[in-house]
Protein backbone atom coordinates (compact mmCIF):
# COMPACT_ATOMS: atom_id res chain seq x y z
CA UNK A 1 0.00 0.00 0.00
CA UNK A 2 1.34 3.44 -0.93
CA UNK A 3 1.30 6.64 1.02
CA UNK A 4 -2.03 7.78 2.43
CA UNK A 5 -3.78 10.56 0.57
CA UNK A 6 -4.81 12.47 3.72
CA UNK A 7 -2.77 13.02 6.86
CA UNK A 8 -4.85 14.04 9.87
CA UNK A 9 -2.79 15.90 12.48
CA UNK A 10 -3.98 15.94 16.08
CA UNK A 11 -2.10 17.57 18.96
CA UNK A 12 -2.89 15.84 22.27
CA UNK A 13 -2.24 17.14 25.77
CA UNK A 14 -3.82 15.72 28.92
CA UNK A 15 -6.90 14.62 27.01
CA UNK A 16 -7.46 11.09 28.31
CA UNK A 17 -11.20 11.66 28.75
CA UNK A 18 -11.85 12.70 25.12
CA UNK A 19 -9.05 11.47 22.87
CA UNK A 20 -10.51 7.98 22.37
CA UNK A 21 -13.73 9.33 20.86
CA UNK A 22 -11.77 11.76 18.68
CA UNK A 23 -9.58 8.92 17.38
CA UNK A 24 -12.61 6.70 16.74
CA UNK A 25 -14.24 9.49 14.74
CA UNK A 26 -11.22 9.69 12.41
CA UNK A 27 -10.48 5.99 12.08
CA UNK A 28 -14.18 5.40 11.42
CA UNK A 29 -14.33 7.76 8.44
CA UNK A 30 -15.89 6.63 5.17
CA UNK A 31 -12.59 7.74 3.59
CA UNK A 32 -10.06 5.11 4.65
CA UNK A 33 -6.89 6.12 2.79
CA UNK A 34 -5.64 8.26 5.66
CA UNK A 35 -3.18 8.34 8.51
CA UNK A 36 -3.75 9.92 11.92
CA UNK A 37 -0.66 11.57 13.39
CA UNK A 38 -1.52 11.98 17.05
CA UNK A 39 1.15 13.96 18.90
CA UNK A 40 1.32 13.46 22.64
CA UNK A 41 2.73 16.79 23.80
CA UNK A 42 4.22 15.58 27.07
CA UNK A 43 0.90 14.71 28.68
CA UNK A 44 0.86 13.99 32.42
CA UNK A 45 -2.21 11.73 32.32
CA UNK A 46 -2.92 8.48 30.41
CA UNK A 47 -3.07 10.08 26.94
CA UNK A 48 0.15 8.35 25.78
CA UNK A 49 -1.10 4.93 26.88
CA UNK A 50 -4.38 5.44 25.02
CA UNK A 51 -2.52 6.36 21.84
CA UNK A 52 -0.33 3.27 22.09
CA UNK A 53 -3.36 1.05 22.60
CA UNK A 54 -5.13 2.42 19.50
CA UNK A 55 -1.94 2.25 17.42
CA UNK A 56 -1.62 -1.45 18.22
CA UNK A 57 -5.09 -2.03 16.78
CA UNK A 58 -4.94 0.21 13.69
CA UNK A 59 -1.63 0.97 11.93
CA UNK A 60 -3.15 4.13 10.44
CA UNK A 61 -2.71 5.75 13.86
CA UNK A 62 0.89 6.88 14.14
CA UNK A 63 1.62 8.34 17.57
CA UNK A 64 4.42 10.84 18.13
CA UNK A 65 5.72 11.50 21.64
CA UNK A 66 7.28 14.84 22.55
CA UNK A 67 8.42 16.74 25.57
CA UNK A 68 5.84 19.43 26.25
CA UNK A 69 6.15 22.19 23.62
CA UNK A 70 2.68 23.62 23.28
CA UNK A 71 0.10 23.29 20.54
CA UNK A 72 2.19 24.94 17.79
CA UNK A 73 5.15 22.62 18.31
CA UNK A 74 2.86 19.59 18.43
CA UNK A 75 0.87 20.61 15.34
CA UNK A 76 4.01 21.30 13.31
CA UNK A 77 5.63 18.03 14.43
CA UNK A 78 2.62 16.21 13.00
CA UNK A 79 2.82 18.22 9.76
CA UNK A 80 6.53 17.41 9.41
CA UNK A 81 5.80 13.69 9.78
CA UNK A 82 2.84 13.71 7.39
CA UNK A 83 3.08 11.81 4.12
CA UNK A 84 -0.33 12.67 2.64
CA UNK A 85 -0.89 15.20 -0.12
CA UNK A 86 -3.69 16.77 1.96
CA UNK A 87 -3.13 17.77 5.59
CA UNK A 88 -6.15 17.96 7.88
CA UNK A 89 -6.39 19.36 11.42
CA UNK A 90 -8.22 17.69 14.26
CA UNK A 91 -8.44 18.37 17.98
CA UNK A 92 -8.44 15.69 20.64
CA UNK A 93 -11.70 16.92 22.19
CA UNK A 94 -13.81 17.19 19.02
CA UNK A 95 -15.70 14.72 16.84
CA UNK A 96 -15.42 14.37 13.06
CA UNK A 97 -18.64 13.18 11.44
CA UNK A 98 -18.18 10.07 9.24
CA UNK A 99 -17.99 11.82 5.84
CA UNK A 100 -15.82 14.76 6.88
CA UNK A 101 -12.53 13.63 5.30
CA UNK A 102 -14.18 12.20 2.19
CA UNK A 103 -16.09 15.38 1.37
CA UNK A 104 -13.24 17.76 2.09
CA UNK A 105 -10.80 15.71 0.01
CA UNK A 106 -13.36 15.56 -2.78
CA UNK A 107 -13.63 19.37 -2.79
CA UNK A 108 -9.85 19.71 -3.15
CA UNK A 109 -9.85 17.03 -5.85
CA UNK A 110 -12.52 18.82 -7.87
CA UNK A 111 -11.51 22.45 -7.31
CA UNK A 112 -7.82 22.78 -8.07
CA UNK A 113 -7.87 26.52 -7.36
CA UNK A 114 -8.87 26.02 -3.73
CA UNK A 115 -5.87 25.52 -1.45
CA UNK A 116 -7.55 25.27 1.93
CA UNK A 117 -10.98 23.96 2.83
CA UNK A 118 -13.02 23.51 5.97
CA UNK A 119 -16.67 22.82 6.74
CA UNK A 120 -19.59 24.05 8.75
CA UNK A 121 -19.51 22.78 12.34
CA UNK A 122 -21.96 21.85 15.05
CA UNK A 123 -21.63 23.62 18.39
CA UNK A 124 -20.89 21.05 21.06
CA UNK A 125 -21.43 23.23 24.09
CA UNK A 126 -24.10 24.84 26.26
CA UNK A 127 -25.76 27.65 24.30
CA UNK A 128 -27.22 29.21 27.42
CA UNK A 129 -23.97 29.31 29.38
CA UNK A 130 -21.68 30.07 26.43
CA UNK A 131 -23.86 32.21 24.20
CA UNK A 132 -20.97 34.23 22.80
CA UNK A 133 -19.16 31.14 21.56
CA UNK A 134 -22.39 29.76 20.13
CA UNK A 135 -22.99 33.03 18.24
CA UNK A 136 -19.44 32.80 16.89
CA UNK A 137 -20.10 29.29 15.59
CA UNK A 138 -23.33 30.49 13.97
CA UNK A 139 -21.37 33.31 12.31
CA UNK A 140 -18.55 31.16 10.88
CA UNK A 141 -21.19 28.78 9.52
CA UNK A 142 -22.53 31.63 7.35
CA UNK A 143 -19.12 31.96 5.65
CA UNK A 144 -18.85 29.25 3.01
CA UNK A 145 -17.78 30.75 -0.33
CA UNK A 146 -14.27 32.05 -0.97
CA UNK A 147 -15.36 35.70 -1.23
CA UNK A 148 -17.34 35.53 2.02
CA UNK A 149 -14.35 34.09 3.85
CA UNK A 150 -11.87 36.54 2.36
CA UNK A 151 -13.96 39.68 2.95
CA UNK A 152 -14.85 38.76 6.53
CA UNK A 153 -11.42 37.62 7.65
CA UNK A 154 -10.79 40.84 9.57
CA UNK A 155 -13.94 40.43 11.65
CA UNK A 156 -12.82 37.23 13.37
CA UNK A 157 -11.16 33.93 12.51
CA UNK A 158 -13.55 32.53 9.86
CA UNK A 159 -13.00 28.82 10.55
CA UNK A 160 -13.14 26.22 13.28
CA UNK A 161 -9.46 25.30 13.32
CA UNK A 162 -9.99 21.51 13.70
CA UNK A 163 -12.15 21.53 10.56
CA UNK A 164 -9.35 22.68 8.23
CA UNK A 165 -7.75 20.66 5.42
CA UNK A 166 -5.04 22.07 3.13
CA UNK A 167 -2.76 21.02 0.33
CA UNK A 168 0.63 19.96 1.65
CA UNK A 169 2.53 21.90 -1.02
CA UNK A 170 1.00 25.14 0.26
CA UNK A 171 2.34 24.45 3.74
CA UNK A 172 5.75 23.99 2.15
CA UNK A 173 5.33 27.18 0.12
CA UNK A 174 3.76 29.54 2.67
CA UNK A 175 4.88 27.98 5.94
CA UNK A 176 3.17 26.08 8.76
CA UNK A 177 1.92 27.49 12.06
CA UNK A 178 4.07 30.21 13.61
CA UNK A 179 4.60 30.53 17.33
CA UNK A 180 4.21 33.90 19.03
CA UNK A 181 1.92 36.06 21.16
CA UNK A 182 -0.95 35.55 18.73
CA UNK A 183 -3.45 32.83 17.78
CA UNK A 184 -1.44 30.62 15.45
CA UNK A 185 -4.44 29.37 13.44
CA UNK A 186 -5.71 32.89 12.67
CA UNK A 187 -2.22 34.08 11.75
CA UNK A 188 -1.74 31.21 9.29
CA UNK A 189 -5.05 31.91 7.56
CA UNK A 190 -4.37 35.67 7.36
CA UNK A 191 -0.88 34.99 5.99
CA UNK A 192 -2.12 32.52 3.38
CA UNK A 193 -5.01 34.73 2.28
CA UNK A 194 -2.59 37.63 1.90
CA UNK A 195 -0.50 35.36 -0.35
CA UNK A 196 -3.57 34.69 -2.52
CA UNK A 197 -4.59 31.23 -1.33
CA UNK A 198 -8.25 30.52 -2.13
CA UNK A 199 -10.26 29.11 0.77
CA UNK A 200 -13.79 27.75 0.85
CA UNK A 201 -15.85 25.32 2.89
CA UNK A 202 -17.87 22.23 2.26
CA UNK A 203 -21.39 23.50 2.84
CA UNK A 204 -22.24 20.76 5.32
CA UNK A 205 -21.85 20.24 9.06
CA UNK A 206 -19.04 17.69 9.27
CA UNK A 207 -17.50 18.31 12.70
CA UNK A 208 -18.78 18.70 16.24
CA UNK A 209 -16.75 21.53 17.78
CA UNK A 210 -16.88 20.99 21.51
CA UNK A 211 -16.48 23.79 24.02
CA UNK A 212 -14.97 22.43 27.24
CA UNK A 213 -14.14 24.91 30.03
CA UNK A 214 -10.43 24.12 29.74
CA UNK A 215 -10.28 24.77 25.99
CA UNK A 216 -6.94 26.45 25.22
CA UNK A 217 -8.57 29.39 23.46
CA UNK A 218 -10.38 30.23 26.69
CA UNK A 219 -7.35 30.26 28.96
CA UNK A 220 -4.11 31.04 27.11
CA UNK A 221 -2.93 34.67 26.75
CA UNK A 222 -2.17 34.21 23.03
CA UNK A 223 -5.92 33.79 22.42
CA UNK A 224 -7.15 36.93 24.19
CA UNK A 225 -9.21 39.58 22.39
CA UNK A 226 -6.16 41.87 22.46
CA UNK A 227 -3.97 39.20 20.84
CA UNK A 228 -6.53 38.71 18.06
CA UNK A 229 -6.67 42.46 17.37
CA UNK A 230 -2.88 42.79 17.31
CA UNK A 231 -2.38 40.15 14.62
CA UNK A 232 -5.52 41.18 12.75
CA UNK A 233 -4.36 44.81 12.62
CA UNK A 234 -0.98 43.89 11.15
CA UNK A 235 -2.54 42.04 8.22
CA UNK A 236 -5.33 44.59 7.81
CA UNK A 237 -2.70 47.33 7.54
CA UNK A 238 -0.97 45.37 4.77
CA UNK A 239 -4.32 44.95 3.01
CA UNK A 240 -5.09 48.68 3.23
CA UNK A 241 -1.65 49.64 1.94
CA UNK A 242 -2.08 47.32 -1.01
CA UNK A 243 -5.48 48.83 -1.80
CA UNK A 244 -5.07 52.50 -0.85
CA UNK A 245 -1.34 53.12 -1.08
CA UNK A 246 1.47 53.54 1.45
CA UNK A 247 -0.38 56.12 3.60
CA UNK A 248 -3.95 54.81 3.84
CA UNK A 249 -6.67 57.19 5.06
CA UNK A 250 -9.99 55.82 6.29
CA UNK A 251 -13.24 56.77 7.97
CA UNK A 252 -14.00 54.83 11.15
CA UNK A 253 -17.52 53.67 11.94
CA UNK A 254 -17.88 53.54 15.71
CA UNK A 255 -16.56 56.27 18.01
CA UNK A 256 -17.09 54.53 21.35
CA UNK A 257 -14.21 53.75 23.68
CA UNK A 258 -14.03 50.04 22.76
CA UNK A 259 -14.08 50.76 19.03
CA UNK A 260 -11.37 53.40 19.37
CA UNK A 261 -9.16 51.15 21.50
CA UNK A 262 -9.31 48.38 18.90
CA UNK A 263 -8.65 50.82 16.06
CA UNK A 264 -5.70 52.43 17.87
CA UNK A 265 -3.49 49.45 16.98
CA UNK A 266 -4.10 50.06 13.27
CA UNK A 267 -3.64 53.80 13.71
CA UNK A 268 -0.29 53.23 15.40
CA UNK A 269 0.88 51.33 12.32
CA UNK A 270 0.33 54.40 10.14
CA UNK A 271 -3.32 54.59 9.11
CA UNK A 272 -4.71 58.16 9.03
CA UNK A 273 -8.21 58.86 10.32
CA UNK A 274 -10.48 61.04 8.18
CA UNK A 275 -13.44 61.09 10.60
CA UNK A 276 -15.49 58.97 12.98
CA UNK A 277 -19.08 57.91 12.32
CA UNK A 278 -21.72 57.32 15.00
CA UNK A 279 -25.49 57.01 15.35
CA UNK A 280 -25.58 58.47 18.88
CA UNK A 281 -26.79 62.08 18.55
CA UNK A 282 -24.85 62.99 21.71
CA UNK A 283 -21.56 62.10 20.01
CA UNK A 284 -22.22 63.66 16.59
CA UNK A 285 -20.25 66.88 16.28
CA UNK A 286 -17.68 65.93 18.91
CA UNK A 287 -13.96 66.13 18.14
CA UNK A 288 -11.93 63.04 19.04
CA UNK A 289 -8.16 63.24 18.68
CA UNK A 290 -8.66 66.12 16.26
CA UNK A 291 -11.20 64.28 14.09
CA UNK A 292 -14.89 65.06 13.86
CA UNK A 293 -17.66 62.59 14.65
CA UNK A 294 -20.30 62.70 11.91
CA UNK A 295 -23.69 61.05 11.55
CA UNK A 296 -23.93 58.28 9.03
CA UNK A 297 -26.26 60.33 6.86
CA UNK A 298 -23.33 62.74 6.43
CA UNK A 299 -21.13 60.07 4.86
CA UNK A 300 -19.53 61.12 1.58
CA UNK A 301 -20.55 59.11 -1.50
CA UNK A 302 -19.12 55.65 -2.04
CA UNK A 303 -15.65 55.81 -3.52
CA UNK A 304 -14.50 59.04 -1.86
CA UNK A 305 -13.13 57.51 1.34
CA UNK A 306 -12.66 53.93 2.44
CA UNK A 307 -14.57 52.95 5.60
CA UNK A 308 -13.74 50.52 8.38
CA UNK A 309 -16.46 49.47 10.79
CA UNK A 310 -15.38 48.76 14.36
CA UNK A 311 -18.94 48.21 15.58
CA UNK A 312 -18.63 44.85 17.31
CA UNK A 313 -22.03 43.68 18.56
CA UNK A 314 -23.62 40.98 16.41
CA UNK A 315 -26.84 42.70 15.37
CA UNK A 316 -25.30 46.15 15.04
CA UNK A 317 -22.50 44.89 12.81
CA UNK A 318 -24.99 43.37 10.39
CA UNK A 319 -27.08 46.53 10.46
CA UNK A 320 -24.03 48.65 9.55
CA UNK A 321 -23.33 46.43 6.55
CA UNK A 322 -26.96 46.55 5.45
CA UNK A 323 -27.04 50.36 5.71
CA UNK A 324 -23.83 50.76 3.70
CA UNK A 325 -25.01 48.30 1.06
CA UNK A 326 -28.26 50.24 0.57
CA UNK A 327 -26.22 53.45 0.11
CA UNK A 328 -24.21 51.91 -2.72
CA UNK A 329 -21.10 50.97 -0.75
CA UNK A 330 -19.61 47.59 -1.68
CA UNK A 331 -17.79 45.45 0.87
CA UNK A 332 -14.16 45.05 -0.10
CA UNK A 333 -14.32 47.97 -2.53
CA UNK A 334 -15.62 50.76 -0.30
CA UNK A 335 -15.64 49.31 3.21
CA UNK A 336 -14.71 46.41 5.45
CA UNK A 337 -16.00 45.09 8.74
CA UNK A 338 -13.09 44.97 11.17
CA UNK A 339 -14.71 44.01 14.46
Amino acid sequence: MGSPKVSVTMPCYNCESTVGEAIDSILGQTFENLELLAVDDGSEDNTAQILKKYAARDPRLKPIFLEHQGVVGAANAAINAASGSYIARMDADDLALPERIEKQAELLDCDHETGLTACRVGFGGDREKNGGYAHYVDWINTLVDADEISLNRFVEFPFANPSIMARKELIEKHGPFRDGDFPEDYELVLRWLEAGVKMRKVDEELLIWNDPPDRLSRNHPKYTVEAFYRIKSEYLFNWLQNKLGPNPKVGIIGSGRTSRKRYEILESLGVETAFYVDVDPRKIGMIIHGKKVIGRNELPPAGEIFLLSYVASWGARDEVAEFLDTRGFVMGRDYLLAS
